[in-house]
C-alpha cells in the first residue's frame, strides 16, 4: 500500500462493520464529513461504488462485499500482529544481550541473577564477560557495564554499584625482599605485574591522584597478563606489585596475605554503571533488568553499611 491507502481501507472496513457513517466516524475519531470524503476518494481511485447510500441507511454493493470479505480478515490479522508486539513491550520477554567485565559480573550481576530469572522467566539473558571498551551497539549488545569514567557521553547510564578504590598491593614476602614504594614513581624500581585489556596492544597504565589531579604511571615488570584475577594471584605468590579494586581484595588484605600500598595516592572513583543507547521506547526486558540491578545494588549497599551483629 502507498500513502494513505491503508487508512482508506481501514475507514472502509470500519464503515462496513458499523453500518453507519456516524458510528464509524466516532470509532475512528474523525468527523462524518471527513469520513464520507475518504470513502468517496477511495471509490474514485478504485473506479467502483462500494456503498449504496440513502438518507437513512447504507449497504455494501457487490464490489464492496467482495472488498470487505478480503480486507476485513487482513486488518484483524494486522491488529493481532501489533498486539503481539505490544505484548513484548508491556511484558518483558525475548533475549537481552549484556556485556560486562568479569569482576562486575561476579560482584554485581551474579547476586541479582536469581531474582531476575524468578521475576522475568520469559527473558533470556545473554551475558558476555568482556574487558574491552568497544562499541556495544556495533557489536550487537543491548547494554553494557563499565566504570563510570569509561562510559561514552552519548549513552544513557544508570549507576549500579558504589564508588570504588583501586590500590597497589604486594605480598609481605615481596616487600621484605624489595622494600615498600612510598610514591607512585617508586614503582619504576619494582617488579610490577602488568595486564592488558582485550583488543588492546598496550598494557594498562596505573592511575593515581594527588590533590585532585589524576596521572598515569607506566610501570614495567617481567609478567604481563590479560586477566586481573591472574595478576592478583601472581601478587599473592610474591611475584611483584599489582593494582586491583580494594573491595574485591578484602579477604586477602584482612588476612595479611596482601599489603596495601600508596593508599594516599588512591582516592575513590565512580563505580560501575549500566549503560545503553538512548531510545525513544526502551525494550521492556531492558527496563526490567535495570530495575532489578538498581534494587539489588541498593540492598547490597545497605547491607554493607549495616553494623555487624554485636557491634
Amino acid at each position: 500500500m502507498r500513502g494513505s491507502e491503508f487508512a482508506d481501507i481501514r475507514a472502509f472496513v470500519t464503515v462496513a462493520e458499523q453500518g453507519a457513517f456516524a458510528r464509524a466516524a466516532n470509532a475512528l475519531a474523525v468527523s462524518p464529513s471527513a469520513l464520507s470524503q475518504t470513502i468517496r476518494s477511495l471509490e474514485e481511485r478504485l473506479g467502483v461504488r462500494l456503498f449504496n447510500r440513502t438518507t437513512r441507511s447504507i449497504s455494501l454493493t457487490d464490489a464492496g462485499n467482495a472488498l470487505f470479505a478480503r480486507m476485513q480478515p487482513l486488518l484483524v490479522e494486522f491488529s493481532a500482529a501489533l498486539d503481539e508486539v505490544n505484548h513484548y513491550r508491556d511484558r518483558p520477554a525475548g533475549t537481552l544481550k549484556v556485556c560486562a567485565p568479569q569482576m562486575a559480573i561476579i560482584h554485581l550481576l551474579q547476586p541479582m541473577l536469581g531474582v531476575f530469572q524468578e521475576q522475568y522467566p520469559d527473558v533470556v539473558l545473554d551475558l558476555t564477560s568482556d574487558e574491552s571498551l568497544g562499541d556495544i551497539v556495533a557489536r550487537g549488545f543491548d547494554a553494557g557495564i563499565r566504570l563510570g569514567r569509561h562510559v561514552d557521553q552519548d549513552m544513557v547510564a544508570v549507576r549500579v554499584g558504589p564508588d570504588l578504590r583501586q590500590i597497589a598491593v604486594a605480598s609481605p614476602e615481596y616487600l621484605s625482599k624489595y622494600g615498600r614504594p612510598e610514591t607512585p614513581h617508586d614503582l619504576h624500581r619494582h617488579k610490577c605485574i602488568n595486564w592488558r585489556r582485550a583488543g588492546q596492544t598496550g598494557v594498562y597504565s596505573w592511575e593515581f591522584a594527588k590533590d585532585g589531579q589524576w596521572f598515569d604511571i607506566n610501570v614495567t615488570g617481567t609478567l604481563i597478563v590479560n586477566d586481573c584475577a591472574v595478576a592478583l594471584q601472581a601478587a599473592l605468590d610474591g611475584l611483584g606489585v599489582t593494582v586491583w579494586t580494594e573491595d574485591w581484595m578484602k579477604p586477602h588484605l584482612q588476612s595479611g596475605r596482601l599489603v596495601p600500598l600508596l593508599e594516599a595516592w588512591s582516592p575513590l572513583t565512580p563505580g560501575f554503571y549500566l549503560y545503553h543507547p538512548s531510545r525513544v521506547r526502551m525494550p521492556a526486558a531492558l527496563r526490567a533488568f535495570i530495575d532489578v540491578a538498581k534494587s539489588v545494588s541498593m540492598e547490597m549497599a545497605q547491607a554493607n553499611r549495616a553494623p555487624a551483629a554485636g557491634a
